[in-house]
């Protein structure tokens, strides 16, 4: 699908929303267009690699439509996604940096490539439920955002507010465009695929500065994880804060177990201490258990080691962080931020025994044009630099360059 033609699907559903029986959906829709232009170079350090680099460009658009609802008991809406992704640079031997799909059969990256997601919505008092096209942002399903185009899961959730405080999500997923493709494939982890993954938990504000949830989820014949969370804001003297972000996830083979044996415990948590424009925090990951984490295909894992390049979720890794962020804000030049960290991962288990290492250092520079014609504009250059061993077997070197901007349409 190209990109005329995606906007010409997206006009054709905007239509109904002009006449007067559905006024109701005008009065709160919203449109924008994200433009988003990606670099990846990719430098592969390992001996013996497949390939020496990986290196794309591309260029992506993300077109947006929200109604509102219509009056009444229950409210009506719609809500429309179309995504679009075109190369720039790219080839068969420097394919694979998650920004272009590339043919099966003689690997070459595609020229384009899209999607369309459509999502009906019900309101009633302060629980909207939503099916289609879903990208939920919770501990045990999370969409990835993070190449050209977002990932994006079909099915059905609703989202409950009806006691101050406490949000309540519940909902079934069954199938996954993954962020470099324009198909929908099962949901799935791995190799393996299911039928469903169901998931329900929420979230109860204890006070202002103290958070709880829980989540429980299902990937049908494959595995069924608890989360359990807390977050807490502590006010300092001198103009200090303290952040602790604490989860713990217990996972365990479900059904026929598809995947094989799943069996991993996951204790993580980042403190940050904030002041001015300077915060730095430290973060530790500890996995027990025979098994890596598990997280469903198209998702990213719910874990502070959540890093650029590398997750540090293998079986029985031990892994912590040190990160430093500066907001520019803080001596005059808004828009403008720096973010490095640190993460070492040891004891990973591995084919050949259980002493795996890496480590990543992250950098990354950040700048949104505060004023002017180009209000808005981003501009992001991120550096990697990744290492492994014992029984670990990838180095490498990376640099991605993002522009962004998002256009409000309405």
């Amino acid at each position: 699908m190209n990109l005329n033609r995606t906007t010409t699907l997206l006009a054709t559903l905007a239509l109904p929303l002009a006449t007067p029986a559905l006024a109701g959906f005008i009065d709160d829709s919203k449109a924008s267009l994200e433009l988003r232009n990606h670099y990846l170079n990719r430098d592969f350090r390992q001996h013996g690699a497949g390939q020496s680099k990986a290196e794309e460009w591309a260029q992506g658009f993300t077109a947006r439509i929200s109604s509102g609802f219509t009056e009444g008991s229950v409210g009506i809406g719609l809500d429309a996604i179309g995504q679009l992704g075109v190369k720039l640079d790219s080839s068969r031997d420097r394919r694979g940096t998650g920004l272009l799909p590339f043919d099966p059969a003689d690997k070459q990256p595609v020229d384009d490539y899209s999607e369309l997601g459509l999502t009906a919505k019900l309101r009633a008092a302060n629980s909207v439920l939503r099916l289609g096209t879903l990208q939920p942002q919770l501990p045990v399903v999370s969409y990835n955002d993070t190449r050209l185009l977002s990932s994006t899961f079909q099915g059905g959730m609703l989202t409950s507010q009806e006691v101050d405080g406490l949000t309540l999500n519940g909902g079934r997923l069954t199938r996954v465009n993954l962020r470099d493709s324009s198909g929908r494939d099962d949901i799935g982890y791995g190799a393996a695929s299911s039928d469903a993954f169901d998931f329900a938990g929420g979230t109860y504000a204890i006070t202002p500065q103290l958070a709880a949830s829980y989540y429980y989820g299902k990937l049908d014949d494959i595995y069924r994880q608890q989360f359990a969370g807390l977050v807490h804001s502590l006010p300092l003297p001198g103009g200090f804060s303290l952040k602790s972000d604490l989860r713990y996830f217990d996972s365990r083979g479900d059904g026929a177990a598809h995947a094989g044996r799943i069996d991993n415990r996951n204790l993580n948590a980042m403190f940050s201490l904030s002041q001015g424009g300077h915060r730095i925090s430290a973060a530790f990951q500890r996995m027990s258990g025979s098994s890596a984490f598990p997280f469903l295909n198209g998702g990213d894992p719910y874990v502070v080691n959540l890093v650029t390049y590398n997750t540090f979720t293998r079986a029985e890794e031990d892994a912590w962080q040190l990160r430093y962020d500066y907001d520019f804000a803080a001596v005059g030049l808004p828009g403008l931020s720096f973010m490095t960290r640190y993460v070492d991962g040891r004891n990973a288990k591995t084919a050949s025994g259980d002493h795996g290492e890496e480590w990543e250092r992250d950098s990354d520079l950040a700048y949104v044009i505060q004023s002017g014609d180009l209000k808005g504009l981003s501009l992001r250059w991120r550096n990697v630099t990744f290492r492994s061993g014992n029984g670990l077997s990838t180095d490498l070197d990376e640099n991605r360059l993002i522009l962004g901007y998002t256009l409000a349409l309405w």
